[in-house]
């Protein structure tokens, strides 16, 4: 972990029977999705619980800002609630930036778990609140449906004071060999750009970054790879991990694959690179990854190991 960086407050470990907040910090979501994950959520073993006014809407919004601001502090405030889940991604949560009590929230560690736009929160509480948080699966969007959620995972990120192996099934691949260990810590590629330039913007260094994304072109995946590259903020990374990278592709019968743009981009940078971990936009059971903890990422042949090397949760 780069000497920059103090240690991370850790939330206390999720169990069965805790309550769940749901939040919607950026788009509007829908009330059968929501009712679906709220499901999934009590077979599991959890409490869901939700304000009423999660269903608001404004524009695109699940509500104003004030709003989701509102909801996302009393979620952080409330002793009931253990875990704070995020119903869907969209966009917003930027919104959000500038008007969240940071120190309140640190002073309430809970387990804050979204993908996509909430990449936006995932970063600025590591980086500025100083508190860990997980890249995983949201209520209305992969707990709604069957096969959404790598429950061993989550269970192993949420609940489990080990250290675990994140799966890495035939689906993974080795983009470049080596071997280094971390403070993992990433999320939505797109997102990740769009910090750049502002206060908020993101501090890779030392890092295990993870890099996903949803629908980009191949060019678009090769832009963004490279206004990281060209502004520094690949220089000092330990080690890359990309996702899925779901629906990537410019037309069906391409001639290359995203993984050779990627290559191009990343294969002097001299550290180990994977390509296709389950986290955020993905086809099914999708992976928590806690971002701010330890880990050791192990590129050799055909082979991939990423480990988190110590419990985000106490």
């Amino acid at each position: 972990m780069p000497s920059s960086r103090i240690q991370l407050v850790k939330p206390p470990a999720l169990r069965p029977g805790d309550t769940v907040g749901i939040v919607a910090p950026a788009s509007n979501i829908k009330r059968s999705q929501l009712d679906a994950g709220c499901a999934a959520l009590e077979r599991a073993g959890y409490r869901p619980f939700y304000f009423d006014s999660i269903l608001d809407q404004d524009l695109y919004f699940a509500g104003s800002a004030e709003r989701r601001v509102r909801e996302l502090q009393e979620m952080f405030a409330r002793d009931e609630v253990r875990a704070i889940l995020c119903a869907r991604g969209g966009y917003g949560s930027n919104y959000l930036l500038k008007n969240l009590d940071l120190e309140s929230l640190k002073s309430h560690p809970k387990i804050f778990i979204g993908y996509s736009d909430l990449t936006s929160l995932l970063t600025y509480f590591i980086d500025s609140g100083k508190f860990l948080t997980f890249h995983g699966p949201m209520a209305a969007k992969d707990w709604s449906h069957d096969d959404g959620v790598d429950l061993a995972a989550w269970q192993a990120a949420v609940s489990q004071t080990a250290p675990w192996d994140v799966p890495s099934g035939d689906e993974v691949s080795v983009l470049c060999e080596g071997e280094s260990e971390g403070m993992l810590y990433g999320g939505c590629l797109s997102i990740l750009v769009a910090s750049l330039g502002t206060p908020y913007e993101i501090n890779t260094e030392g890092t295990i970054l993870f890099l996903e994304d949803l629908a980009a072109k191949p060019y678009q995946i090769d832009r963004m790879l490279m206004q990281l590259k060209l502004g520094g903020h690949l220089d000092k990374v330990h080690g890359i991990v990309f996702g899925e990278m779901l629906d990537c592709v410019q037309t069906a019968n391409q001639s290359y694959s995203l993984q050779e743009v990627i290559y191009r981009i990343v294969r002097n940078l001299g550290v180990p690179v994977a390509y296709g971990v389950r986290s955020g936009h993905v086809t099914s059971r999708n992976i928590t990854l806690p971002f701010g903890v330890r880990a050791k990422l192990k590129t050799s042949g055909a082979n991939v190991s990423l480990r988190i090397l110590e419990s985000a949760v106490e």
